[in-house]
């Protein structure tokens, strides 16, 4: 099956009330992970890239990758970039075989976000290939993007029908409390479902995405520390919270942290109770079945389980 867009993956998601995951792909045992999780659920699947991961791995390693998870399973799958920082790396990722395209110009005022979300969607939408903006900041840290709670902003509802109309973006990213990274919280857990149903009712039918959604479980934080890491008060969202917003007009949920957690505790694990193991497959091996756990898990209370 070749890849997909996610107009059709959303539509459905939007009236089944459930959400997407969208996984972050580093490398290959990540990516197998992933697909794996998926297939053993029969779920639809966002494999997403940002500007890291591009650094990272290169482009053409991750495509061809990607063509390889296509090979071996009939699962629906969208390739994203995620965060593009300006049209250039978007018309970069547009036109090399990217299915889907986030531009973050969330930085910018309002005008200077709708010109340049308008610039990427006129450019993809010739090519055949969707796209996903933001409106609102998060706090927390993704690749080079950093913005402190202080500075973090919500979306404000009011704003959001206006940007959709002016730039016929296809799926929006909206603030409403999550953060990226592993210290999403210092109080309670907590997000803005008033300004998720204001939003929902101001653009009926239209998908929206909560990025910063990993949920940091405990037993993944504690088997990092417990093996020698350093990631004290560790917390995210909580999953009740994200399952809720997946049945609300969220239908794309964004997961990167989770997976380091459990690949990195897995690592640590090993190296621990083997301190003369050198064959990177016998590490490599079991991080990536964490992985495939962990995406497991998502699926399930993102509900999209037999949704492929």
């Amino acid at each position: 099956m070749p890849l997909v867009g996610s107009k059709e993956m959303f539509k459905k998601a939007y009236e089944g009330n459930y959400a997407i995951g969208a996984f972050n792909v580093n490398d290959m045992e990540i990516l197998q992970g992933i697909v794996d999780g998926a297939k053993e659920e029969n779920a639809p699947l966002i494999l997403q890239v940002s500007a890291g991961a591009r650094k990272y791995a290169r482009h053409e390693y991750l495509v061809h990758l990607v063509q390889a998870a296509l090979e071996t399973c009939d699962l629906p799958i969208v390739l994203h970039l995620d965060h593009g920082e300006d049209f250039d790396i978007c018309k970069k990722c547009v036109d090399g075989g990217f299915t889907s395209v986030m531009i973050d110009a969330s930085k910018y005022p309002f005008e200077e976000n709708v010109r340049l979300t308008k610039q990427v969607v006129d450019y993809a939408h010739d090519k055949g290939v969707v796209v996903e903006a933001e409106l609102g900041k998060l706090a927390g840290v993704e690749d080079n993007i950093s913005v402190t709670e202080k500075d973090a902003i919500f979306t404000d509802p009011a704003q959001v029908a206006e940007f959709v109309a002016k730039t016929g973006v296809d799926s929006l990213a909206v603030a409403i409390g999550t953060s990226h990274g592993a210290y999403k919280f210092k109080g309670e857990p907590k997000l803005d479902f008033d300004r998720l149903e204001k939003i929902q009712k101001l653009v009926p039918g239209f998908p929206l995405v909560l990025h910063g959604s990993s949920s940091v479980p405990e037993d993944l934080v504690k088997m990092c520390n417990d093996y020698g890491g350093q990631i004290p008060g560790a917390r995210g969202v909580p999953e009740e919270m994200i399952s809720q917003a997946s049945k609300m007009a969220v239908c794309k949920v964004n997961i990167d942290t989770d997976l380091r957690l459990a690949m990195t505790g897995t690592i640590r694990r090993i190296f621990a109770e083997n301190p003369s193991e050198f064959d990177p497959r016998k590490y490599l091996g079991p991080a990536r079945d964490a992985v495939k756990t962990v995406v497991k898990r998502k699926i399930k209370y993102l509900g999209c389980g037999g949704k492929a």
